[in-house]
């Protein structure tokens, strides 16, 4: 199962977090977000990670021509879209980017949302589905409801996040059977700041699954 810890901003954290096993880094690419980092930033954290880190870029409504500069300059191999994109939206980063993952994020608040996302499933590589929340758009601390998603099969790969902490993993992995986690508030200290000790009892608790 894929891990994304997302809201990177440290290089130091970066690497020792790739090395207790997470598959994926996310970074926020959002500039109103407290977790954002620039493409000068990213770049940093990226020219130190092993090749078989996924580096995922996080936005939110941002315009192509943006996306691009921005996988170009940092060195990107995933790119989140985290905003009120359309499908039409996705399909075309799709067809720009061939050799870049293209991830949807989806805010679930209840079943219709659910059937949106079979939509989306055919213009992305990869969905996420997120709580919902009014005003932020992710890294807030509240859960999905797991047990909407107990028969949720999208046909493509998706990862589970919201609220997810090293505590109610083993609880949500019970009742959903996502193909990836992805976790930023739940191991943190602050926005940003990751705890260390979280995210290595994460990979006890997961590594008791198996």
């Amino acid at each position: 199962m894929r891990v994304k810890i997302c809201g990177i901003t440290q290089p130091q954290q970066a690497t020792a977090i790739a090395s207790l096993g997470a598959t994926a880094l996310g970074f926020i690419c959002v500039p109103s977000s407290p977790r954002y980092v620039t493409a000068t930033q990213i770049r940093a954290v990226v020219t130190q990670l092993p090749d078989n880190i996924d580096k995922i870029g996080v936005f939110a409504n941002a315009h192509i021509q943006e996306i691009n500069q921005i996988v170009q300059d940092a060195g990107l191999t995933g790119v989140q879209l985290h905003g009120d994109e359309s499908p039409e939206f996705c399909y075309q980063v799709r067809k720009n980017f061939p050799s870049v993952e293209i991830l949807k994020a989806l805010r679930i608040r209840s079943l219709d949302h659910l059937e949106l996302a079979a939509i989306y499933a055919q213009y992305v590589d990869t969905l996420l589905l997120d709580a919902y929340h009014p005003q932020q758009l992710g890294g807030t601390g509240k859960t999905l409801d797991w047990a909407m998603l107990e028969k949720f099969h999208p046909g493509t790969p998706w990862f589970l996040a919201g609220g997810l902490t090293p505590a109610n993993i083993l609880e949500a992995l019970s009742l959903v059977n996502p193909d990836g986690i992805d976790l930023s508030s739940g191991v943190e200290i602050q926005p940003g700041n990751k705890d260390l000790n979280k995210v290595a009892e994460l990979f006890q608790k997961l590594g008791s699954r198996e």
